[in-house]
């Protein structure tokens, strides 16, 4: 895409995904909090800040509103979703110096549904596509994840099950087998009357990457977004994902950080969704 295209879609994405946000599950709730948008889940789902529209007389004092917010609520850890964009300059650094860690960077990157539908998909050899629909496709999805990213998921775990449970219809997910191993898993999630489906997850073992199992995971999920009429594919790129992302056609938007707040004596569950 061209500059002037991205900035029009990044308007369209901060509009729909993040301002106008819906829960990312049917038990969560998105709700604007004077100049914030913030959502909040029962149990394990995420709880964090979506959108703000803050300056530097504001900012400090909305901060602090929404640390006492989540923290009196028994939220445990929560997420301020920071983009690059955002205001004022310098909200990361005032986020630090309310509590917050910064975790590792991701780049937010967009493609055209339709032109990424038009990638192959041959599998390389030996690799099967398996549909996950059940609890046990869950399991296979995070035996490969614990490899992939070296981490325990059990929130991301839970949302998904979560999914097939009350929204099946808002998820794609898919394991790549390697005979009856899985090597290679991600989802989608798609929420109803939105321009983007957001790809998720896309952890490889690393005994199988360099393959094209994840460009083949990529070319499923878009060939079902396409078929649903979804005009976008939406993704956080880690830095291993982004130079395979960018050949296969997609842009970057920017920049986003998820800041995590953690309340002391808390022990956290993995707050941050499961990168690209």
């Amino acid at each position: 895409m061209e500059p002037d295209e991205l900035m029009k879609v990044r308007a369209r994405y901060d509009a729909e995904m993040r301002r106008d946000a819906q829960p990312d599950a049917a038990e969560a709730r998105v709700e604007r909090s004077g100049a914030v948008v913030r959502q909040t889940t029962p149990g394990r789902g995420w709880h964090g800040v979506l959108w703000s529209d803050l300056d530097e007389v504001t900012a400090d004092a909305e901060i602090a509103a929404q640390v006492a917010f989540f923290t009196d609520r028994g939220a445990g850890d929560f997420e301020w979703k920071l983009y690059g964009h955002d205001r004022p300059a310098d909200l990361g650094e005032r986020l630090r110096a309310a509590g917050f860690a910064p975790e590792p960077a991701e780049t937010l990157m967009v493609a055209r549904t339709a032109d990424l539908a038009e990638l192959p998909m041959e599998p390389p050899e030996g690799i099967t596509l398996r549909v996950v629909t059940d609890e046990a496709g869950v399991d296979l999805m995070m035996e490969v994840h614990a490899r992939a990213f070296g981490t325990e998921r059990p929130r991301i775990r839970h949302q998904i099950l979560t999914l097939l449970r009350d929204e099946p219809e808002t998820l794609a997910a898919v394991v790549a087998m390697a005979g009856d191993t899985p090597v290679s898993a991600a989802r989608m999630e798609m929420r109803p009357g939105t321009s983007f489906a957001g790809l998720w997850g896309g952890g490889t073992d690393p005994r199988w990457r360099g393959r094209g199992v994840y460009r083949l995971l990529v070319a499923h999920r878009a060939r079902i977004a396409a078929s649903l009429g979804i005009p976008y594919l939406q993704v956080d790129a880690s830095d291993d994902s982004r130079p395979i992302l960018e050949r296969l056609g997609f842009g970057v938007l920017g920049v986003t950080v998820p800041y995590v707040y953690t309340p002391a004596g808390y022990t956290p569950a993995n707050c941050t969704p499961a990168g690209a």
